[in-house]
């Protein structure tokens, strides 16, 4: 049986009885990187057999590990902090145990973007999560802007500012660091300010970076536009040129001319 186990993302205490029982109870661990893992076990005095297993040897550990399953031993995954499969390694082996019919328990716990969405006051009712973004283009950033809840995503801190700057000036944001930590610090502010400030005091640590919903950006081109529109938000071409033509404040005929069309279009746009 594989054992999926949440741990702390920071705080050692941060850890459920239930987590310690499982991973005194396995026949062995598998985790991303056996010295940042035996700190948590000699912790709580827990002797077993540490198994790297991070992105760059998922797919060539697999079938080992899937034999030991297979055998009937019991085997936990942890992450180096958190919970696993939650942009960490793991998704690859929990999918190849559901194909296999091996069975699965999850053990919940510590999960850093769900942490900083709980500090951050915006909105949860509904949200995404980017894991981090990429770092090149500006395009990826812009569409995710356009999603109709709040968005929260990992970034570096030698990236952060250049992100914060990137946003635009119209957007609130929550910056959470070093979470359950001793220097733990949650900022909120629109992100404009939030890049003076962290420009004049760089980031350490673990950066967790939340977005509010808001304005649709203005500086997309109307195609880009009108697709974020209907792929976000739902909108039929109807609705998605009268949005983008109140965004760009243009008239809606000029966002037709602009707008490619196909034949079966012409009577849509004749009816608005």
């Amino acid at each position: 049986m594989l054992f999926i186990v949440s741990t702390p993302i920071g705080n050692l205490e941060d850890i459920s009885q239930r987590a310690l029982d499982t991973l005194r109870a396995v026949d062995a661990i598998l985790c991303e990187d056996t010295r940042r893992s035996l700190i948590l076990l000699q912790r709580y005095g827990i002797e077993k057999s540490l198994h790297p297993y991070h992105k760059f040897l998922e797919k060539a550990q697999l079938q080992k590990i899937l034999s030991a399953l297979r055998e009937g031993k019991n085997l936990a995954l942890i992450s180096d902090a958190g919970t696993p499969c939650i942009n960490d390694p793991g998704q690859i082996l929990v999918s190849a145990c559901i194909e296999e019919g091996i069975e699965i328990s999850a053990i919940p716990g510590p999960c850093s973007l769900i942490q900083a969405l709980v500090l951050s006051g915006f909105d949860t009712t509904r949200f995404q999560f980017l894991g981090f973004l990429p770092k090149k283009g500006k395009k990826p950033l812009q569409e995710a802007l356009g999603y109709p809840g709040t968005t929260i995503a990992f970034e570096s801190p030698q990236r952060l500012v250049h992100t914060l700057e990137a946003i635009g000036p119209n957007r609130r944001v929550a910056i959470a660091r070093e979470m359950t930590k001793t220097f733990e610090e949650v900022r909120r502010g629109m992100a404009p300010d939030l890049a003076k400030h962290f420009k004049q005091h760089p980031p350490k640590g673990e950066v967790v970076l939340i977005i509010e919903e808001g304005p649709l950006p203005d500086d997309l081109e109307l195609d880009e536009l009108i697709a974020m529109l209907r792929k976000w938000h739902g909108l039929s071409l109807k609705e998605a040129i009268k949005l983008a033509a109140k965004c760009k404040q243009i008239p809606k005929r000029l966002v037709y001319r602009k707008t490619t069309r196909g034949p079966d279009e012409h009577t849509e746009r004749d009816s608005i």
